[in-house]
């Protein structure tokens, strides 16, 4: 009987192209991110020859990106978290207003309606969580002060985008699109209640993962290690990692970026934080490397040709005008030099590809343009 074998065929194609570009690109003294990029281009469907399946390379990139922030969250306890977010909240929410603000200033002189300036400046206040990680991590800084600050300032954006989804078609009328004023009364009554219910469902998640987590997840590692089964270890850990990061989606509205994160701060506190580590690191190297090749795929090259200086425009206001507004943030709080440019490395970051999808998903039915008569 034939069998679809779409999974097996994007990720060996793409795990075969990136292994190529990887290479090639570390010969040549460059991130190996960039041959990964490079090889979800080749296999995207904006380039000749062999198309890999996108919706299931998102998927996989969701893994990815799963797997990373549980490894990172490994490194963290709630003590660390608190002890950043002095610079990390409102600095994330400082460059976040910035680059909308850069953004909207862009689109209005593109001739865009107001409420797509908002989509567009918000996709590029977004940072490509995993981009940055995986910065820290090959330079040993996840588990310095910089990299905690990074790490907080991230998960302040990544809450923040969790109620710009919700905000959005609500504001639809205000932002001149002509649907989603019935999404918000269909969701809760009123945009306050809405909000409500985002936030209430957040804090529950915290507070479930800070309560109950803390006692659960420690007590059943210790059940699994009893065992002698290294398999089942293993198992153990990616099914924490993944299944929380799925639950707290689907239950609380969290980004799985966010989940998997707090299941892996909760796995810290076990006496089985460095073996988990250490066990989980090859799925993660593996997947966050289909991560770069769906991010890769969504580029369309033929873009630079026909909008350069619109493309130009978005570099430069994600690679200096973020940067910029960083920069002085970081500064006002009177931290070094080094730090403030480590803490916002524009030159690793980009409009998260999850995130931009989303939010252009989300608005896209409540902030287009209305009829003209």
């Amino acid at each position: 009987m034939p069998h679809d074998i779409t999974l097996i065929a994007t990720m060996a194609v793409g795990l075969a192209f990136a292994f190529i570009g990887g290479f090639v690109a570390a010969r040549l003294h460059l991130s190996p991110i960039l041959g990964c990029l490079l090889a979800g281009i080749a296999v995207g469907p904006f380039t000749p020859g062999f198309v890999a399946d996108t919706g299931l390379a998102g998927q996989l990139a969701e893994i990815g990106v799963m797997l990373m922030m549980f490894g990172v969250g490994m490194h963290f306890s709630v003590r660390d978290l608190l002890a950043v977010r002095a610079i990390a909240v409102p600095g994330a929410v400082v460059q976040i207003a910035a680059a909308t603000a850069l953004g909207v200033g862009a689109a209005r002189l593109w001739g865009w309606p107001f409420g797509e300036g908002i989509v567009f400046g918000l996709a590029l206040s977004v940072a490509s969580t995993v981009v940055l990680l995986r910065a820290l991590e090959e330079r040993g800084k996840v588990a310095s002060r910089d990299g905690r600050i990074a790490v907080g300032w991230l998960l302040v954006e990544d809450l923040a985008m969790v109620l710009a989804l919700i905000l959005l078609p609500a504001f639809a009328g205000q932002l001149g699109g002509s649907a989603g004023a019935a999404a918000a009364s269909d969701a809760g009554g009123s945009l306050l209640w809405v909000l409500a219910i985002t936030l209430a469902k957040v804090a529950a998640f915290i507070a479930l993962m800070l309560i109950v987590g803390t006692r659960v997840l420690p007590w059943l590692l210790d059940r699994v290690v009893m065992t002698g089964s290294r398999e089942l270890f293993t198992l153990a850990i990616v099914a924490v990692a993944i299944g929380v990061a799925f639950g707290s989606a689907e239950l609380f509205g969290v980004s799985f970026a966010l989940g998997a994160f707090f299941a892996g701060m909760v796995v810290n506190a076990s006496d089985h934080s460095e073996r988990a580590a250490h066990e989980l690191q090859p799925l993660q190297d593996a997947f966050t490397v289909l991560f770069f090749v769906s991010f890769g795929m969504l580029f369309n090259p033929a873009i630079l040709i026909e909008e350069p200086l619109r493309v130009l425009a978005t570099l430069a206001i994600v690679v200096i005008g973020k940067s910029l507004a960083a920069l002085l943030i970081v500064l006002a709080f009177r931290y070094p030099l080094h730090t403030a440019m480590r803490i916002p490395p524009a030159w690793r970051r980009s409009a998260s590809s999850r995130s931009f999808s989303r939010l252009w998903a989300s608005a896209s039915a409540s902030c287009r343009r209305k009829p003209r008569a």
